[in-house]
């Protein structure tokens, strides 16, 4: 694509896309503005960098589409002396965002490629604020540290306590939950050593988590 072409199609992703559902957090749209979605795409799927679907990864994964990551970046609220925990770092623009966004960004990734392509990515863009695990966080990770923002970028088919539990109080948590075809996002803030308030942002349909817990069948 032309450079022309790319910053129009950024441009109209940003005024057809994100701001008509419901982004209003100038943060948020200068951040989309920002940072060069085109560059963490699949190179076989950079002419769909700024499409609204879920772009396949490779191993059952996904990139979220861009007004999921939008909506999911404002509701975080990140702020510039958080610590974020990132599970799933996939394509790694939401990795990107989120440490233009916070002090500290850990970013936890099952699958070795993906990691190791995103840290390169992010290296490239000058992102320095961003460490990179290979492991499996699918039931959570560090329970003894406390993370102002928990950012769960694959679904839960089951919800379980595991990540609210490492929020800090006043901390957010983002995840999907449920199962195809409509899933719940939800934002989970802690308000108490034992207190937890839910709220449910938009439905939408994203492949689970590697390994992530899922409800009990009965067979009769």
């Amino acid at each position: 694509m032309l450079r022309f072409d790319v910053e129009q199609a950024r441009f109209n992703m940003i005024e057809q896309q994100i701001r008509p559902w419901d982004v209003s957090d100038p943060r948020v749209l200068d951040l989309l503005a920002a940072v060069p979605r085109e560059d963490f795409v699949p190179p076989e799927h950079r002419n769909l960098a700024f499409a609204d679907l879920n772009l396949p990864l490779g191993h059952g994964q996904a990139m979220m589409a861009p007004r999921v990551e939008a909506r999911m970046l404002q509701a975080l609220d990140v702020q510039p002396s958080d610590f974020v925990l990132e599970v799933g770092t996939g394509s790694g623009y939401v990795t990107a965002c989120l440490a233009r966004l916070a002090a500290r960004v850990l970013s936890i990734e099952i699958i070795p490629e993906f990691k190791y392509a995103a840290q390169e990515k992010l290296a490239a863009h000058g992102i320095g604020n961003a460490t990179l695990r290979v492991g499996d966080a699918s039931r959570g990770w560090e329970p003894e540290r406390r993370h102002d923002v928990i950012a769960v970028t694959g679904s839960l088919p089951l919800y379980t306590d595991a990540f609210q539990k490492g929020l800090a109080i006043g901390g957010r948590l983002f995840v999907i939950v449920g199962e195809p075809p409509v899933m719940e996002a939800l934002l989970v803030t802690r308000t108490a050593p034992d207190g937890w308030v839910r709220e449910t942002l938009f439905e939408t349909d994203l492949p689970p988590l590697v390994n992530a817990p899922v409800p009990q069948r009965f067979e009769f």
